[in-house]
């Protein structure tokens, strides 16, 4: 069966704290965001034996670590800031292992100057994806060489934000360090959401092979509101892609908050990763108990 999990970014409490409310909730699973009020994992400060002390107070509470979140703008334009970026997901990789799971996540990121989310025309051009693809490759080696592997998130606004950029970027970075992190919402934009399930099956048709962690946020239009939309979670520290919940005209809320069909997503991808991680996102800690029992029921209906 499938085991459902969360961001540990959403709990904004001490290490020992974030996984008891986690395992509260009856999670069996975490997504590690490297930021708790007693433990200091910015870049420069990550260790062996932090590694391990977050690793063992997951374990404690019976909540294995399934990924990392390694979440920036890996093509950055200003060329310091892109360095600096990399270098700290680059550093989280290397230290993947110790933390008890060798997949670490990014989107691909935006040329845009303003946003992490924002689309730019450089992003679609030939040049920005070959920029990308270089660094991807990078990203890929340095994983393998510390047998953890990188999960590229697809994003409609960045440089790899269709199915056809997927592929593409799978096949010329065709690399044992590179997976798929799968979130079918991120696919969706005005002009194919409404062909959403023809949608969702070509995602499956032709990337089901690179999958290895599963994501559950949900997808609808955003109606009259088309500004980059972020919610108040809490969390004056929070990191901006927890806040992050859409950009122009989609909306990306918590599951069974918008338009997914979920029972198509969960039956395609059960038919080749039917104990997949699938980690719940997009929410608050007050709309976790919702969330939760919306998943468990899809999962029920789907026998998963």
């Amino acid at each position: 069966m499938m085991q459902l999990g969360i961001f540990s970014g959403y709990f904004p409490y001490t290490l020992e704290e974030t996984a008891k409310k986690i395992r509260s909730h009856g999670f069996n699973t975490v997504q590690l965001d490297l930021h708790f009020k007693d433990i200091d994992l910015s870049a420069g400060q990550i260790t062996k034996e932090k590694a391990k002390r977050v690793r063992e107070t997951f374990r404690d509470h019976d909540l294995p670590i399934c990924c990392i979140s390694g979440y920036t703008n890996i093509i950055h334009p200003d060329r310091d800031e892109r360095a600096r970026r990399v270098g700290y997901l680059k550093e989280i990789i290397r230290n993947a292992r110790d933390f008890g799971s060798p997949y670490v996540i990014s989107e691909t990121g935006t040329y845009n100057t303003e946003s992490d989310w924002m689309h730019d025309d450089r992003n679609k051009t030939e040049e920005g994806f070959e920029e990308c693809r270089k660094v991807i490759a990078e990203l890929s080696q340095e994983a393998y060489d510390h047998g953890a592997v990188f999960l590229l998130e697809t994003y409609v606004n960045n440089v790899v934000g269709s199915v056809e950029e997927t592929v593409k970027m799978f096949a010329q970075v065709d690399h044992p360090g590179l997976g798929l992190l799968m979130d079918p919402t991120n696919y969706f934009e005005a002009h194919n959401i409404d062909a959403m399930d023809k949608i969702l099956h070509q995602v499956f048709d032709t990337l089901s092979d690179k999958i290895k962690i599963a994501h559950a946020k949900d997808v609808k239009r955003s109606g009259e509101d088309k500004s980059e939309k972020h919610a108040d979670i809490g969390d004056d520290t929070a990191a901006e892609s927890h806040t992050f919940r859409g950009v122009g005209e989609i909306e990306l809320p918590a599951p069974g908050l918008g338009e997914l069909n979920y029972d198509l997503y969960l039956k395609r991808l059960s038919e080749k990763h039917p104990n997949i991680s699938m980690i719940i996102e997009h929410l608050e800690e007050a709309d976790v108990p919702r969330a939760k029992q919306f998943m468990d029921g899809k999962l029920r209906a789907q026998g998963l």
